[in-house]
């Protein structure tokens, strides 16, 4: 399956891309269907069924509000998050659903929307979108959300002609081995081998000027969050600290505090932390590659950009090209899905692809590049998805921080050795997934273990 970088980073809203943009974009797809189809005015009854981690997390990740609203034909990369509490408000009281934005459909939510306790086959994130008429059923269709926003129709699964796979790439590759025989062969650094990739599907123009919208999506993002203040919607009454940490560091007599690595990495903390306050808040952002792991290539980014005085645009473009060649690697041969494979999935999987993105940029080798990936996942595996009340808040916004922290980090070591070294990154992420296979359940996304069963035990 050929994937694009713009397959991986999406902007859209939080919380959640594999509970929030995925069912939402899922759900608008629907409703496209049907107005495509010219069923919709024959629509008087929709129901959704929420099924695995969907359902087991759904209320705390918005999962119902988001289908909700796809229902309404709004996507998650177009929608003013501003609207969406007054949407959700009117349809409460008035009980009436504006299917596509246009045909009105009488909707309760105690009936219509239904929270399973079971799980379907393919993937634990999974919804079935029924629209009847008086006469019966017009349309059903199964979702599965897979994770970083991407959905799966249950009628694709197995099905050829898929058109991603059409699509045919001069360097395409399955694993970091592979990637690095094609940058040895072709004298190409990964971000130019990506490049040229990405040219499959449109103009180098479009490659640069999609990429750095990307970029101005993460700082808006990291400046609202910045900005705001108060406590998290959810319940858990968690503070919002990005603002506070934020005054504090630039009332330091040296704000820019350059050399000095401890205040540096305070820097990192807060561009992370920011992001995540404002996922949680159910604002927007770029997934990267999910929601859950969205601060920590930004804060990784940010970090390169804030301290070295000759970053320009060019390295903006080449740190998210080198970053998707590892989300890639990591897609395509375990998963960047916390219902999946747990946490290592999404901030290993993040950690990983920042990693490769600042090596890239600080002109790492190829080899280097691919050893900084290896140590930053290496040091995710086993990390679990237990989000306390079903909310991405704890543990997941520290998470970030000390994620993105661990990706400079991982750099640093790489780039003080020649790229050899004793675990592929090929062998780390093969290793994420038969972890990720091996974890019970209790531990993916389900909030029925580890940290958020603790917290309900205190």
């Amino acid at each position: 399956m050929a994937i694009s970088v713009f397959d991986l980073f999406k902007i859209g809203i939080g919380p959640s891309s594999s509970h929030t943009v995925g069912p939402m974009r899922a759900a608008a797809s629907f409703a496209q269907t049907l107005r495509e189809q010219g069923l919709l005015e024959q629509v008087s009854r929709v129901e959704v069924r929420l099924y695995g981690s969907l359902s087991a997390t759904g209320v705390g990740h918005a999962t119902d509000r988001a289908t909700l609203l796809g229902l309404m034909g709004e996507w998650p990369d177009q929608i003013d998050p501003q609207r969406i509490e007054p949407l959700i408000t009117q349809l409460q009281d008035s009980q009436v659903l504006q299917l596509d934005g246009r045909h009105a459909v009488a909707f309760d939510c105690s009936r219509d929307l239904l929270l399973l306790d079971e799980s379907l086959p393919y993937h634990p994130n999974a919804m079935t979108l029924e629209a009847s008429s008086a006469s019966g059923s017009l349309l059903q269709q199964t979702y599965y959300s897979v994770g970083g926003g991407f959905i799966v129709e249950a009628a694709q699964i197995g099905a050829a002609g898929d058109s991603s796979e059409q699509v045919k790439l001069p360097y395409d590759f399955d694993s970091a081995a592979e990637l690095l025989a094609l940058c040895k062969q072709h004298q190409l650094r990964v971000s130019q081998l990506m490049m040229a990739n990405e040219l499959a599907w449109r103009p180098e123009a479009e490659v640069r000027s999609g990429l750095l919208k990307l970029w101005a999506a993460m700082r808006e993002c990291v400046d609202n969050g910045l900005r705001n203040e108060g406590i998290l919607p959810g319940g858990l009454k968690v503070k919002r600290r990005a603002a506070k940490l934020h005054r504090s560091l630039q009332e330091l007599g040296k704000p820019n505090v350059i050399g000095s690595t401890l205040s540096a990495m305070e820097w990192v903390n807060l561009f992370a932390l920011a992001v995540n306050e404002e996922n949680a808040a159910g604002g927007r952002m770029v997934t990267a590659p999910t929601n859950g792991a969205a601060g920590i290539i930004p804060a990784v980014l940010h970090y390169y950009m804030k301290f070295n005085p000759d970053a320009c645009d060019n390295d903006v473009v080449d740190f998210l090209l080198s970053a998707a060649a590892v989300g890639i690697l990591c897609k395509k041969n375990a998963s960047i899905s916390g219902a999946e494979v747990g946490c290592q999935g999404e901030v290993g999987s993040a950690c990983s692809m920042a990693a490769a993105g600042l090596a890239e940029v600080l002109g790492a080798t190829p080899m280097q590049l691919e050893n900084a990936a290896e140590i930053a996942l290496e040091h995710n595996l086993g990390l679990t998805c237990d989000p306390v009340g079903g909310l991405v808040q704890v543990p997941c916004i520290e998470r970030n921080a000390i994620a993105a922290v661990k990706a400079i980090n991982a750099v640093q070591m790489a780039l003080r050795g020649d790229g050899e070294h004793f675990i592929s990154l090929d062998r780390v992420i093969r290793t994420m997934r038969d972890t990720g296979a091996d974890m019970h359940a209790n531990y993916k996304e389900t909030s029925r273990g580890g940290l958020a069963v603790a917290f309900v035990e205190c």
